[in-house]
């Protein structure tokens, strides 16, 4: 694998050059010192993946993202030494459709553990770019849960390249007594969810923070999947973090949530499936249409990349497919806030 690497710190650039080089089969193919000649190199010879800097002279690492993204797409890694009082920079760069964030080993002080979860990352980009999608690990024999009207109103949304973007355009515009519950998995390391959650709930009127362990969803809340544990519900219909499929390549995974939530929840449900690579979420997506849930895609023209909701369109799992903005309103028309309904009723 072909890495480029985008830093103007030469400790920095020196560190990602000694781990890429640790497995045989990758090679650093160049590197660049700030965004604008990383553009400029990418034009000349695309590598197979960017390890992308974020704070650098001349362009800064999430504008480098959004024109190579443009003009000469490639696979981009956003690997910063702090994220600090540049959240903003990092979910920018994941919104133009940087695949993931994570720390710089060496100025992260992580030694061999920094080192380790870097590979892993590369090694987990190369392997979806490879196929294309993420394995499937499917769960036959589990019964077809009713909504039976036990539990409140629920809107389960996946995403992943693109998704911070894309999930801060619909939370923004969503009323403060929203009466669903929302519970939200995005594909992003671990480091970097907090600083998600945080970036999210600045923008809109509900609370948004972390999901943990033993939470159940309420009205005016969005919970973040917050580890690299998949985010499930229980047998009580309350949300934990389990490891297991172990051999998912996305975690947290879509459609191991998506299908706990066709599992467990009893109540209405409106599922929402995001800009992102690979098919995480359609397969999930599908067995909650099965289950008579109503489901919606995100179109093609508001992706930054069309990968997951394109497979969901495919196996026919999507019940609407809709341009994000609308998203919104179509989520607010479901379940509308109780103000709405008083004013309907007057119409009436």
């Amino acid at each position: 694998m072909r890495v480029a690497i985008v830093n103007d710190m030469s400790l920095a650039v020196e560190s990602l050059r000694r781990v890429v080089q640790s497995v045989p089969e990758h090679q650093v193919a160049w590197v660049a010192r700030d965004g604008a000649e990383a553009v400029k190199r990418c034009s000349e010879d695309l590598p197979d993946l960017i390890l992308m800097d974020l704070i650098m002279p001349v362009m800064n690492g999430a504008e480098a993202t959004r024109k190579i993204m443009a003009s000469t797409p490639c696979p981009i890694l956003v690997v910063t030494s702090s994220v600090g009082g540049n959240a903003s920079l990092v979910f920018e760069a994941m919104g133009f459709g940087a695949l993931d964030a994570v720390r710089t080993p060496v100025l992260a002080h992580s030694g061999a553990d920094g080192a380790a979860g870097l590979l892993h990352k590369i090694a987990t980009i190369e392997k979806l770019t490879r196929t294309g999608m993420a394995k499937r690990v499917t769960h036959t024999g589990v019964p077809r849960q009713e909504n039976v009207g036990q539990d409140g109103c629920l809107v389960a949304i996946g995403a992943s390249t693109g998704g911070p973007k894309a999930l801060a355009t619909i939370l923004s515009h969503l009323p403060p007594d929203y009466p669903a519950g929302i519970v939200i998995v995005q594909h992003v390391d671990a480091q970097f969810s907090a600083e998600l959650a945080d970036w999210l709930n600045e923008q809109s009127p509900l609370q948004v923070r972390l999901a943990r362990e033993g939470d159940r969803p309420k009205p005016g809340t969005a919970l973040i999947a917050g580890t690299n544990d998949h985010l499930v519900f229980n047998s009580a219909r309350r949300l934990m973090y389990t490891p297991e499929p172990r051999e998912q390549v996305y975690r947290p995974s879509v459609d191991v949530f998506f299908d706990s939530v066709a599992l467990r929840w009893r109540g209405p449900v409106v599922a929402v499936l995001l800009t992102g690579m690979g098919r995480d979420g359609s397969q999930g997506m599908l067995r909650l249409r099965d289950n008579k849930v109503h489901t919606i895609a995100e179109h093609q023209s508001t992706c930054a990349v069309y990968g997951m909701p394109k497979a969901a369109v495919q196996l026919n799992a999507a019940v609407e497919v809709l341009p994000v903005q609308h998203i919104c309103r179509a989520l607010i028309k479901h379940f509308p806030p109780a103000a709405d309904k008083g004013r309907r009723g007057a119409a009436i």
